[in-house]
């Protein structure tokens, strides 16, 4: 699936730009050592985030059966406490709603949220030849209070990095 890819781009990147894998406490910032990812899922009474706790050590397979699982247990109202507590860092995508780009609100005790906008076919330019090729928009928010805007652009680099080269995360399945 889709949302398993984005999560294995965004634990990569986790691993290499920890910070925003942290949160703030009174005004010490604690790194956090579990990259425990929340899913938002859209619910008849709202929206809910379950989380993929130790996403990071978990291959795309893993992920798509864990994604599916907790989103059809939000759908029928049967997820636990712990299925939605511990997250760390969250992802929310709109695409599916036919929706280009939003910005996120970040979930209380998170450095930041990912975005994620539908997949579209775009021109562009690849060695001096048009081609076809599918393009997203991704909008990062954080938490200027333990981030700032360098390394946040940063890490978001990386993402889109790894999305463009997505067999680059093969090796760590």
């Amino acid at each position: 699936s889709y949302n398993a890819i984005f999560v294995k781009a965004v634990t990569t990147a986790l691993r290499e730009y920890p910070l925003l894998n942290s949160t703030l406490q009174g005004d010490q910032i604690k790194l956090l050592k579990n990259i425990n990812v929340g899913i938002a899922v859209a619910i008849e009474k709202g929206l809910i985030v379950p989380v993929i706790h130790d996403a990071d050590k978990k291959s795309l397979g893993e992920l798509t059966s864990i994604i599916f699982d907790l989103a059809e247990r939000a759908r029928q109202d049967k997820l636990s406490m712990s299925d939605v507590t511990s997250g760390t860092f969250t992802i929310t995508n709109l695409g599916m709603f036919g929706i280009d780009a939003f910005i996120a609100i970040i979930n209380p005790n998170q450095a930041a949220i990912l975005a994620i906008g539908k997949i579209t076919e775009e021109p562009r330019v690849v060695d001096g030849q048009i081609v076809i090729q599918p393009t997203v928009t991704l909008s990062l928010s954080f938490d200027h209070r333990i981030v700032d805007g360098a390394p946040a652009a940063q890490f978001l680099n990386r993402i889109k990095e790894i999305l463009e080269n997505p067999f680059s995360i093969f090796d760590l399945i």
